[in-house]
């Protein structure tokens, strides 16, 4: 802790040597959130945050916040691999690149002496645990720190609440937008090409290392399928009580049937799922309509929930579901 004082001290006076260096900005629009238009203000769950001016350090601590600030155009210093994807973080489904790869901070628990060193002007954190430990501990380096939205629970931030935060956040709102007309279109292309998802029954399923699960309404895989039209399992959503998901013991598998099975292995392999015999005897599995989604790459793309990790996963999975609800 005396390290990450000496750090955070230093990376203040810094801030604040910055800060009097600075030639005054012209006078703006305040928090009307237009394209490079500061002071801009978000509300969070933690309150307001007004980010002052165009921030040129970003940290990126939040579940696809670090692909959703690249899609804006905006170069993470900080950033962190919540898909385990390595490296850099970021999948093929980012087309746009790092220039210089940013420090990896962690996901649930940060390093925040690496963090003060990397002397940020914002902190995003939209889609994350929400817990006021964490807040606190990130608003003690004394910059604005977007947080979940309000209303949101954990990592249950919706990726349309995720691009407009960044985009205000960061002076990019009309690429933001861009940015949505274009990811809701695909999704309304893809559905229309497929009236029969519409009103289907859907259950998204994960084989987690010693157990199955299922994602409930708000997550991220269960809004793809339902922007598609399909509707997720009321089974399913009987079970819910916080969380993004429920478990489904072995004796309650058939809990995931459903007209289309969607499964993905996380903390266990695909290998498993497909010779588990139990699994198998799922009457949608058995019937042949289920989609496992053995690609690892896709599976991480389809649980991004961000906008390019999104569009990738919609080329690659619609066909999947389509062939699959037909048979």
């Amino acid at each position: 802790m005396r390290i990450f004082r000496s750090l955070l001290a230093a990376a203040l006076a810094a801030l604040a040597l910055t800060a009097c260096s600075t030639t005054p900005e012209a006078p703006t629009t305040g928090s009307s959130g237009g394209e490079g238009q500061f002071p801009v203000t978000i509300k969070t769950a933690f309150g307001d945050v007004t980010v002052p001016k165009q921030p040129q350090r970003v940290v990126a601590l939040g579940w696809s916040d670090a692909e959703t600030a690249l899609a804006l155009g905006v170069q993470p210093v900080g950033a962190a691999d919540w898909l385990a994807v390595g490296k850099d973080g970021l999948g093929p489904w980012v087309t746009e690149k790092y220039t210089t790869a940013p420090k990896m901070l962690g996901t649930q628990e940060i390093d925040l002496e690496a963090l003060a060193a990397l002397s940020p002007d914002l902190i995003l954190d939209t889609k994350a645990s929400g817990k006021e430990e964490r807040q606190e501990q990130l608003a003690k380096l004394g910059v604005p720190v977007v947080g979940i939205p309000t209303g949101a629970e954990a990592y249950l931030t919706s990726w349309r609440d995720q691009l407009d935060m960044i985009g205000k956040a960061v002076g990019k709102t009309e690429r933001a937008a861009q940015l949505k007309a274009d990811l809701e279109g695909k999704f309304k292309e893809a559905a229309e090409d497929h009236p029969k998802f519409k009103g289907a029954s859907v259950v998204v399923g994960v084989r987690n290392a010693d157990a199955y699960a299922a994602y409930i309404k708000g997550a991220g895989r269960v809004d793809f399928m339902t922007e598609l039209g399909f509707t997720n399992s009321p089974a399913i959503e009987a079970l819910k009580t916080t969380g993004f998901s429920v478990k489904v013991s072995a004796e309650q598998l058939t809990l995931l049937d459903a007209n289309l099975t969607v499964m993905q292995a996380i903390g266990d392999t695909a290998a498993v799922v497909k010779a588990d015999p139990l699994f198998q005897a799922v009457p949608s599995v058995k019937a042949g309509r289920s989609v496992l989604l053995e690609d690892r790459q896709v599976s991480q793309a389809f649980s991004s929930n961000s906008v390019p990790g999104l569009a990738w996963a919609l080329d690659k999975t619609v066909p999947l579901f389509a062939a699959a609800l037909d048979r």
